[in-house]
């Protein structure tokens, strides 16, 4: 575990300071406006630390740091050192794909446009990112028959140079033919500059044009020049169609947005341009630091932006939330930009229609993702075979029940027990339990109760066959997880030995402040690595058991709320009752309706009328008598 250096000799100035483990690597790397300040932070009670950075702080042998002139170069120096060493206890992100881009080769004489992937190079102009490669082939078919710049290799182009005969392309009007001087440079050079600005979202310059000299073509009766340039209008057209429409003409903004849980995230990124959305991009974040939301927003735009990215700067960054250091990121950005950028979360209008859009985007891919996780047979193998080890199970947990408890201040408490086979849900098996015997809060005893009746039952089914067809309780769990910490797991413990089934029936807890797994005789809790398989099942269950307790909670709460005076009334069904109020027109008339008014009701027997007279104002109500 690193020491603390001696408090004098940490400088008192900005920079970005580096925990090493006893191999030298850098394992995680922050950065200060005051290093001192913030480097007393980890150097505190492990106790009073968050998990994470406890567990940083305990892998840890040493801590340096650089000093620097102001918050901006600490910011930068920051994110170059995440991006050589890629320490473990930094937030990650994850592209599960490399988005393909539309690039312009502007380093060369004759700049040609292809579709890439991967890492950026020096000298060539992108757009994008797109979703699919093919939807860059398509827009970039349209745009070539009124731009026709060279989409070949070198080498194609170097052997048509040689022979002095152009390609097919060149006969099908979607090349100029630069390989055999078939257009001067200046010429190649207006196609390039049209080609960019209808891939920056700027087309309406360019269809002006097109427009324009049509209609001179038609004029001078040079109809066969004013068709081409028609289909090349249309051709135009159909691209930016292509382009969705989400603001203004002068609008350059990227919207960010988020979705996550404790463990991961899922980032969307909408790059809008003149108006029109040119491009989006979207990756998954591990959260493997201890951050803020705005801590974890200053991450995501260090990641975005720290390169220049394709698109460039934007005008305006639309977040969901605002940035810790909001002066510090604007004036970087601002720096990098060249001139003022604004973030922002938007408050109304088109610009919150947009961003809520994109947060569904998100939303939709971190759905996305647990269920291609849940899907994967090979990652529930992995799972199940992890979650034996770390918790020492005798086998492989195939049968997985999980425990969670819901109430609103004592009342409608309930519990419910849902279950994985073989890693996946089996609805048939979920249990719903009304706590019977727990008067007020208390989340341990209505977890006994719910546990000794579940594992009662399945005693009495065990030792009482009732033939070929089991009972709901019938068969056990080869892994017990109760949602909490130490406390609900000693109840479970409690049980299980009562029972006598502490030989038979493995337990757990998973805690959800910190994802925390504790198991009996251990102290503290289970060392369940971060973004692996057996954590990502313990934590669906856990989830799945608490929304499965809510939903039922909800559905009793709102019966209540929904009861009516006039239910349980003997000969009062549903037709009558709601004939009742519809006739006396509400439920309050009801209530003050005299018992004459409501006996001279001809539908209404007087017997009924009487029961319902009775249970508004109590058996002890004046009544007439004969």
């Amino acid at each position: 575990m690193v020491t603390k250096p001696p408090t004098g000799s940490i400088p008192e100035t900005p920079g970005s300071y580096q925990f090493r483990d006893e191999n030298g690597k850098v394992i995680y790397v922050g950065k200060a406006k005051n290093l001192r300040q913030r480097l007393s932070n980890y150097f505190q009670d492990p106790r009073i630390l968050h998990t994470r950075t406890a567990s940083m702080v305990a892998a840890a042998a040493t801590v340096e740091w650089i000093e620097v002139r102001n918050e901006i170069e600490a910011l930068m120096l920051e994110f170059n050192l995440i991006k050589e060493h890629r320490p473990r206890f930094n937030v990650r992100l994850r592209d599960d794909k490399s988005y393909p881009f539309l690039a312009l080769t502007l380093d060369e004489q004759w700049p040609r446009a292809v579709v890439m992937r991967g890492r950026k190079r020096k000298g060539t102009k992108y757009f994008g990112p797109y979703p699919h490669a093919y939807a860059i082939r398509e827009t970039l078919d349209l745009l070539l028959r009124t731009f026709p710049v060279r989409t070949c290799a070198p080498s194609k182009f170097k052997e048509h140079e040689r022979l002095g005969r152009p390609c097919l392309l060149f006969h099908i009007e979607k090349c100029s033919g630069p390989c055999v001087n078939e257009v001067s440079s200046d010429e190649y050079q207006v196609f390039v500059r049209g080609l960019t600005d209808v891939l920056n979202g700027d087309a309406d310059g360019i269809l002006k044009d097109l427009e324009v000299a049509m209609r001179e073509a038609s004029s001078a009766l040079d109809f066969e020049k004013a068709a081409r340039l028609r289909d090349r209008l249309a051709a135009v057209k159909r691209a930016t169609e292509k382009q969705q429409v989400v603001g203004d003409n002068n609008d350059s903004v990227d919207v960010i947005g988020l979705f996550d849980d404790d463990l991961e995230a899922s980032v969307q990124v909408f790059y809008v341009r003149h108006g029109r959305v040119v491009g989006r991009r979207g990756f998954m974040v591990d959260k493997v630091e201890d951050l803020t939301p705005g801590e974890f927003l200053n991450r995501i735009l260090e990641n975005l932006y720290g390169d220049e990215p394709a698109m460039g700067y934007p005008k305006s960054v639309l977040v969901p939330f605002l940035p810790d250091d909001m002066d510090t990121y604007t004036e970087w950005l601002c720096g990098m930009r060249g001139s003022a950028v604004d973030i922002r979360i938007p408050q109304r209008g088109d610009k919150r229609s947009l961003h809520e859009t994109v947060t569904m985007n998100a939303r939709e891919e971190f759905t996305r993702q647990r269920m291609k996780r849940a899907s994967d047979h090979n990652a529930r193998s992995k799972a199940l075979s992890e979650i034996q080890d770390l918790l020492r199970l005798p086998e492989a947990p195939l049968r997985i029940e999980c425990y969670d408890m819901a109430h609103l201040h004592g009342t409608d408490y309930v519990g419910s027990m849902v279950v994985l086979e073989d890693g996946l849900p089996a609805k048939r098996e979920y249990r719903r339990f009304k706590i019977k015997t727990v008067e007020g809060n208390d989340d341990y005893a209505a977890m006994r109760e719910v546990l000794t009746r579940r594992l009662s039952a399945y005693i009495a089914e065990r030792d009482e066959p009732t033939g070929d067809k089991p009972g709901r309780f019938a068969y056990p769990p080869q892994l017990l997880l109760v949602d909490g910490g130490k406390g609900q797991l000693s109840v479970a413990i409690e049980v299980v030995k009562e029972l006598g089934l502490e030989d038979e029936i493995p337990v757990a807890s998973l805690a959800k402040k910190f994802e925390e797994v504790f198991i009996p005789g251990q102290l503290h809790p289970v060392n369940v690595p971060r973004g692996s398989e057996a954590l990502y099942m313990l934590q669906r269950i856990r989830d799945e058991a608490h929304r499965f307790a809510n939903s039922f909670h909800r559905e009793l709460r709102d019966k209540r709320m929904k009861e009516s005076v006039l239910d349980g009334i003997a000969g009062l069904g549903e037709s009558r009752r709601t004939r009742l109020v519809k006739e006396l027109g509400t439920l309050k008339a009801v209530k003050e309706t005299p018992l004459d008014q409501l006996q001279a009701l001809p539908w209404l027997p007087d017997a009924v009328a009487l029961a319902i007279f009775q249970k508004i104002h109590g058996d002890s109500s004046d009544t007439p008598t004969e």
